[in-house]
């Protein structure tokens, strides 16, 4: 960052200080320990630094920020196997500057046709482990769809200039870092569920690769250049496909080139909150997280933060309380809306949260049962990996995409270097079994043939003053809404800038009495936690948050260090 930038960035800081003091001052001060990446003419924001520069060269180019999150999605598929993907699925939240307009790309994977309830549960009701690795895990993907659609309807570069950089790191290989050499050591049983994805990612002896040794991708350099010539049709339609069916009959899976030729992405409109004069734009169901968010940033809005300050225990409490109550309600509350009837906008009301609010107790947690699920339907009107992207045309893209688990289900299409998803577990088939055992209505996220199960995925982004301020997203599964709902108080109620905001140390409550913190919490914080009746654990790291904040002209990347390799690149 050049110290004009930074002085840039500082500029309203220290007009705050008194001019006396100002005139004292001869040492340069910075205000914070975490300073973003600075860009004056845009800025890419991902899990990986190769695919950041792909991104931010594509912007040099004269593409825009949809050219930019295309050219991003295909590039994380070669150079992070284990969440970025071709195989998976996901949702692209975009804000188009000339219409003025933020629209969603739900591209979530769907059940094959012939999927039954009983090839996923045993003859107990429990979830098998086929629903997670292996062959039957994977569910129709969506990425391909959905990147292409988005490039048709936003995009201005060429197709093929697009898929080029993704083409080049996977013929030509990949350097691997510590951390992705040492990622093929932790998923060896996983990958093992197929030979091609051992043959793809260790060596012919079945050796590991080293860090800063090259590993190429021919199959997937291969599948690449189909889908350069012919677009999403050489995925659904063309050579990939029938290697595709062909492979999951051979292992007993369920995909067919039916399923695979009648997939389609789809245009949403977004779910939309405001928060303190902000305004929210995120993902609506079949993603759970978007409306789950805003009716946590609802209920939140009953409760002055800024004076109990960042990552206080006052200000913990508060938030995991009201994490309880959003969690509590999204599965009951939310399911693909193309197959149920889902009170969202009762969800999302202030007045539902105004309800809801009153639940909590500044000075002490309650037991999850006592919170229990609210009834929103009364308020009704008649691995996994982010990336943020933003121009200097007043375009954003808010991506996150997955493959579920990490390295999904393990199972590579022979042939084409395609890692699949392990999709299917997200159903909610235990309670389905539950709810047909006793006679009583499916839940809203049963499995059903061509159904999207529900995803806490929610790309987002957030308007200050009628322009996008904030584009965040997650990965991390459970965790997703509690992290995104974490970047916006830390931004909005707390002040801080973006890089900041997102080092700041997360906190998790779902849908038990235990509250998660993150490793070398402040004791003193949890022992304040503790007093207000909070059982506390702690074990990983949460999320991966790649964050734009778009300030004075500036475009601000916070890149999340919990996750190495991360990079906010500036073109």
């Amino acid at each position: 960052m050049s110290p004009r930038h930074m002085l840039l960035v500082l500029a309203a800081v220290w007009l705050g200080c008194a001019p006396a003091a100002a005139q004292q001052r001869q040492l340069l001060e910075y205000p914070s320990i975490h300073s973003p990446t600075v860009g004056t003419r845009g800025m890419v924001v991902s899990q990986n630094e190769t695919a950041s520069r792909v991104g931010a060269d594509t912007l040099k180019r004269g593409g825009n920020a949809v050219d930019a999150a295309v050219a991003v999605g295909f590039a994380l598929a070669v150079t992070l196997p284990r969440a970025g993907n071709i195989g998976g699925d996901g949702f692209m939240t975009i804000y188009d500057a000339k219409a003025g307009k933020v629209q969603v790309i739900d591209f979530r994977s769907v059940a094959p046709k012939t999927a039954t309830l009983e090839r996923f549960v045993d003859a107990q009701g429990k979830e098998l482990d086929e629903a997670s690795r292996g062959y039957l895990a994977p569910a129709v993907p969506g990425t391909v769809a959905g990147l292409y659609m988005a490039h048709r309807k936003y995009g201005r570069l060429n197709w093929k200039t697009l898929m080029q950089p993704a083409i080049d790191l996977a013929a030509k290989g990949v350097v691997l870092s510590h951390d992705e050499a040492f990622v093929f050591s932790w998923a060896r049983e996983r990958l093992s569920s197929s030979a091609a994805a051992k043959a793809t990612y260790y060596k012919k002896d079945g050796s590991l690769y080293a860090a800063g040794e090259r590993l190429r991708q021919p199959g997937l350099a291969w599948s690449l250049k189909q889908i350069q010539r012919g677009g999403a049709d050489a995925f659904y339609k063309g050579e990939i496909a029938r290697r595709f069916a062909a492979d999951a009959a051979r292992h007993g899976g369920l995909i067919t080139l039916e399923d695979l030729a009648s997939y389609r992405a789809i245009e949403r409109q977004p779910v939309v909150g405001t928060y303190r004069g902000y305004r929210v734009y995120s993902t609506p169901p079949a993603s759970a997280g978007g409306a789950t968010l805003i009716n946590m940033l609802n209920i939140l809005e009953h409760f002055e933060l800024k004076p109990l300050r960042a990552s206080s225990a006052a200000a913990l409490h508060i938030m995991a309380e009201t994490m309880k109550l959003g969690y509590a309600d999204r599965y009951r509350a939310l399911g693909d809306m193309d197959f149920v009837q889902a009170p969202v906008s009762g969800f999302i009301s202030k007045a539902y949260a105004a309800e809801r609010a009153k639940l909590i107790s500044a000075a002490k947690a309650r037991p999850v049962k006592e919170m229990g699920p609210g009834d929103p339907f009364h308020y009704e009107s008649k691995e996994t990996t982010h990336f943020s992207v933003a121009d200097a045309e007043g375009n954003a893209v808010s991506t996150t995409y997955t493959l579920g688990a990490d390295f999904g289900s393990g199972a590579m299409i022979e042939g084409t270097g395609i890692l699949l998803n392990n999709q299917m577990n997200n159903f909610s088939h235990e309670e389905a079994f539950e709810a047909r055992r006793k006679g009583r209505s499916a839940p809203l996220n049963a499995m059903a043939p061509g159904k999207r199960m529900l995803s806490t995925m929610m790309p987002t982004i957030v308007f200050k003053d009628n322009k996008p301020w904030l584009i965040t997203g997650t990965p991390g599964g459970a965790t997703i809404i509690d992290t995104v709902l974490q970047l916006i108080v830390n931004t909005v109620d707390f002040g801080l800038n973006v890089d900041e905001a997102t080092h700041q140390p997360r906190i998790y409550q779902g849908t038990t009495d235990t509250l998660r913190v993150e490793p070398n919490f402040n004791p003193d914080t949890v022992a304040a936690l503790k007093a207000r009746g909070h059982r506390i654990t702690s074990d990983e790291t949460m999320g991966s948050a790649q964050s734009i904040m778009i300030e004075n002209g500036l475009f601000l990347g916070g890149d999340d260090p919990r996750r190495p390799g991360a990079k906010a690149v500036a073109p």
